[in-house]
């Protein structure tokens, strides 16, 4: 497995109740969820087929093994799983090497967490290949840890991914805070005993217990995040 400085540490710098930050990246971080699906849009019609406009909400946030293999077979493609992750990869690479707009609150949350030492881990189920594009723009050096989708043998709805992270850090997953922005990232989330921040991206996300939904990162800073973990 893959991460870049994998670091173990036990707590924050000032010693709070928080230990750890996990933070998905598509539609969480980058404004890209919509790059996602405007590609499987793009990729099925050069093989002759039309993707249901409903059909966003099933695949949104999901592993592309998922979400690929349920297109195929909704559509009928004459296409192998391995071959449309290929072409998938291929065009989403080009959509983010002509534009990769970051979610308004991005870059100052990730600035904040690392002024104050917060052990910060990025959590996708991406592939590698494509976190480290990504990486080049969010800037790595705010993140002691990424775990890429292609590196855990169960990645989200799972919670394998952030159990991993919190492990890597150091940490306790239950004084870890993470934000998401799907339904699928939030079950991995809450299935490790994370405290949860879900910022829906394409389709609603409810309130429940441990888990705190806001309308945008911008209403998300290292204050909210340690109260969070305080309160639990």
């Amino acid at each position: 497995m893959t991460s870049t400085v994998p670091a173990p540490l036990t707590r924050t710098a000032d010693g709070s109740a928080l230990q750890a930050v996990l933070l998905d990246m598509d539609g969480t971080l980058v404004d890209t969820e919509g790059f996602w699906w405007d590609v499987e849009v793009e990729v099925f019609a050069g093989l002759g087929h039309t993707l249901d406009d409903s059909w966003r909400h099933v695949v949104v946030g999901g592993p592309m093994t998922r979400s690929a293999g349920f297109l195929i077979e909704a559509t009928g493609a004459d296409i192998t799983l391995p071959e449309l992750t290929v072409l998938l990869n291929q065009g989403f690479e080009d959509r983010i090497g002509r534009s990769l707009p970051l979610m308004p609150g991005a870059t100052r949350l990730l600035a904040e967490l690392s002024a104050h030492r917060i052990p910060t881990a990025l959590v996708s189920a991406s592939h590698r290949r494509i976190i480290d594009r990504v990486l080049d723009s969010l800037g790595r050096r705010h993140f002691a840890l990424t775990v890429a989708g292609d590196e855990v043998s169960r990645t989200k709805p799972h919670p394998d991914p952030y159990l991993f992270a919190a492990a890597g850090l150091g940490a306790d997953p239950a004084r870890c805070a993470v934000v998401e922005d799907t339904a699928t990232g939030v079950a991995a989330a809450e299935a490790a005993g994370c405290q949860v921040v879900a910022v829906p991206s394409v389709a609603p996300i409810l309130p429940a217990p441990g888990r705190t939904v806001v309308g945008s990162l911008e209403d998300v800073d290292l204050t909210f995040l340690r109260s969070l973990i305080a309160l639990r």
